[in-house]
This record gives structure tokens, C-alpha cells and sequence, in this order.
């Protein structure tokens, strides 16, 4: 039977990606999917199959480069996530009215999608694309030790959230930030593998893994030779504003055996950085999962969209985490030996030092392809959606 979903994410890449195979995937089953979105992610949704409904764009600060995941950092993300909340749910809500979804897909980090789904009295379903939590294992207890729900400014930000929530008439609980809800069914876009504790979540909580399928065309990227020794770095896409990082790279790598493709991002002028070595290619993007598909090695920022696509390509990383959730996808590459970390301010030795290492490790290889087969048994969006379907029937 023929069912319509509404997927509520976070509009930022990391968050829009993971999602974008789980709606092709129910496109092609004959279901319907609409997606919410600000104007810049038009094309990734509708390309997915999606119909595309436009949402106002997030008010944001110029991004950083490294930031420090703070209480008071905390507080001005949930005013961000709230104000949002207050300017969309009515829009939300006009929306689907009439066009009554079978269910709504929410990102973990946004109230506006439980609330949506309590106001129109249909299933939720919790899309986590980074660590989920649960009773044993908290992201905010990760980025807070020994705080927990002790944080003023969360605690603040949550009353705010529940307040709001209620004045809207919505009774039911409803998470966000780093402080989730379970549903009744939770979709986790990682292997149970790589979760913390994974072992300690129950059958609400579904780990898929990642699917990139969709993202691989690379019809603006030229891969160079086959056997060239390829090194892929990136900032990710929301604190790249990093100048003396890709600095540091230039000098770490020009004039070697590596060939270079480096990500800077929209926000560095690549003037800044001086004179580019013969052996880099310099954009502000490229296709990731198409480079990782020829990359040797890795250079990364350790967000978890871009950790999952580097295992599956099966490339062993270098982590340079630009916040507090990053660090702890660094930590568990390194667990796990898929990848190692770099010292909070490397030098160029040390750069070009941990990417020779992890490029030649034989241990990290075979960790890698075991990775990749845990990834492919987990299902991927296929597994999503039967997931999807099961909550229905």
C-alpha cells in the first residue's frame, strides 16, 4: 500500500545526506515522500525522488573554524533551534493539513518534527545521523563528562522546548539538541558496530548503516591515474574557515609522492593560502564519495557523514575534529583501528607522518574490510524502509 512520509531534518549536508537514500529508497517502492527544506537543498531532495516544500532559510552567524562545544554555546544553539521551531511549525503544520503524512521522519536534534507528528496524530519516527543515546550511552554526557543533564543552559533550553511544546497543545515528550526521545522506532544511520554501547539498545533502535547510493557521480571531478597514491583532505561544509590548517597541508604534502585533492570550503579565499604545489587540486568542494572512491588515505574533520562514506569506501583516516561530537567519531575510528588522531595542533611533520602511517598500516586495512562487510549486512536504506513499512503495517 502506497504510504506518504514527511522527513524534517536538519538543513545542513551532514544531516540532509544520510537521509537522501532512505527517500530514494521508498520512492521507488511506490511511496511518497515530502521534504521540508530551506530553497538551498531543493535539488538534493527533489533529486531524490522527494517533493520538495520550502522552508525559511536558518539565520546563522558566519561559521567558524574550531569551536569549543560550551553550556553557554549550548544555549545559543537551542535559542537558534527554538526560534527556528516557532517560525516553521505553523508553516509545518499549514502544510500537511491537507496532505496528511502516514508518518513523520524527524531529525533527533529538531522539536519541530515530534511536535508535528503529536499535532497530527501520526506515527514519529527518530532519524539519528550521529551516535544515538540511550540510558547507558549520552552524547551530551560524551561532550559534558560528568554533567549530564546538569547543565544550566541545556536544562534552561529544554524547559524552553517543553514549555513551548505545550503551548502549542503538544503533551507527548519531545527531545532535541542532545537530549533525544526514543520512538517507538528510532533509525540510526550507523552500524551497531561503530555505536557506543551499541549492544546496550533495544529493538526500537534499528542500525542501518550508511548508503551513498545516488552521490558517486562525479561528472565535474577528473580521478587521476589509476595506482596514484591519493590523498583527500576536507573540513566538512560547517567549520572549514580554517586558512592555517590548509596551510599547514601545502607545506606537509607539496612536493611529495601524494597526489592532492583538498576541500576549503566556501568560506576561505584560496589567495590566502599562497602558491598551490603541482601535486594539489584546490576547490572549495568536491564529489566526496566519488574522491573517497579513489582516495589511499583521508585527511578529515571526523563528521560522521564523512566518516561513514570514507568506511565505505574502505579509506583509513586522519582526524582533525573541529568540535566536541567530531572528537568522539575520532576517538571511536581509533578504537576500532580504521583510522588514527592527530594532536590538538599538529605540525606538518605530524601531519604528513599520520597519513603515511595509516596509508601503509596492513591492520587498518583489514580493519577497514571488515568494517565494510558489518556496513553491507546492516542493510542501508533498504533496510530503513522495510523498517518504515513494518511501523505502518
Amino acid at each position: 500500500m502506497t504510504q506518504h512520509f514527511a522527513v524534517v531534518s536538519m538543513p545542513a549536508p551532514g544531516h540532509v545526506n544520510p537521509t537522501l537514500p532512505l527517500v530514494r529508497e521508498l520512492v521507488r517502492r511506490g511511496h511518497r515522500v515530502t521534504y521540508p527544506v530551506p530553497e538551498p537543498f531543493r535539488d538534493a531532495v527533489t533529486g531524490a525522488g522527494a517533493d520538495f516544500a520550502e522552508l525559511p532559510a536558518w539565520e546563522r552567524p558566519r561559521r567558524p573554524g574550531k569551536i569549543e562545544i560550551t553550556p553557554q554555546l549550548m544555549g545559543m544553539m537551542a535559542d537558534m533551534i527554538i526560534a527556528q521551531t516557532e517560525r516553521t511549525l505553523p508553516e509545518l503544520l499549514a502544510r500537511f493539513e491537507h496532505d496528511r503524512p502516514d508518518a513523520v521522519c524527524y531529525d533527533g536534534m529538531l522539536p519541530a518534527g515530534p511536535m508535528l507528528a503529536a499535532l497530527l496524530d501520526v506515527p514519529a519516527v527518530q532519524l539519528f545521523t550521529s551516535f544515538a543515546s540511550n540510558e547507558h550511552y549520552s552524547l551530551r554526557e560524551e561532550l559534558f563528562p560528568g554533567l549530564g543533564a546538569d547543565v544550566p543552559e541545556l536544562a534552561g533550553a529544554l524547559e524552553r522546548i517543553r514549555r513551548f511544546a505545550e503551548e502549542s497543545g503538544v503533551s507527548r515528550p519531545v527531545g532535541a539538541l542532545f537530549a533525544p526521545v526514543a520512538e517507538d522506532l528510532n533509525l540510526v544511520f550507523l552500524p551497531r558496530r561503530f555505536q557506543y554501547a551499541g549492544d546496550s539498545f533495544d529493538e526500537r533502535f534499528v542500525f542501518v548503516g550508511p548508503s551513498v547510493d545516488g552521490r558517486e557521480g562525479a561528472a565535474d571531478w577528473q580521478p587521476p591515474a589509476p595506482g596514484t597514491r591519493l590523498l583527500f583532505i576536507s573540513l566538512g561544509t560547517a567549520m572549514n574557515n580554517r586558512p592555517e590548517f590548509f596551510r599547514l597541508c601545502l607545506e606537509a604534502f607539496g612536493g611529495t609522492g601524494w597526489q592532492v585533492v583538498m576541500a576549503i570550503g566556501d568560506q576561505v579565499d584560496r589567495a590566502e593560502l599562497g602558491p598551490i604545489p603541482a601535486n594539489f587540486e584546490v576547490r572549495p568542494y568536491f564529489p566526496q564519495p566519488a574522491v573517497l572512491g579513489r582516495a589511499t588515505a583521508f585527511l578529515t574533520h571526523s563528521g560522521m557523514n564523512s566518516t561513514m562514506e570514507s568506511l565505505v569506501a574502505e579509506v583509513p583516516m586522519v582526524s582533525a575534529p573541529q568540535m566536541g561530537e567530531q572528537a568522539a567519531n575520532g576517538r571511536r575510528v581509533e578504537e576500532l583501528g580504521l583510522g588514527r588522531r592527530l594532536p590538538e595542533e599538529p605540525t606538518a611533520d605530524e601531519l604528513r607522518e599520520a597519513v603515511d602511517a595509516v596509508a601503509d598500516d596492513p591492520s587498518i586495512r583489514a580493519n577497514l574490510a571488515d568494517m565494510a562487510k558489518v556496513l553491507r549486512e546492516a542493510g542501508g536504506a533498504p533496510a530503513a524502509a522495510d523498517a518504515l513499512e513494518r511501523l505502518l503495517a
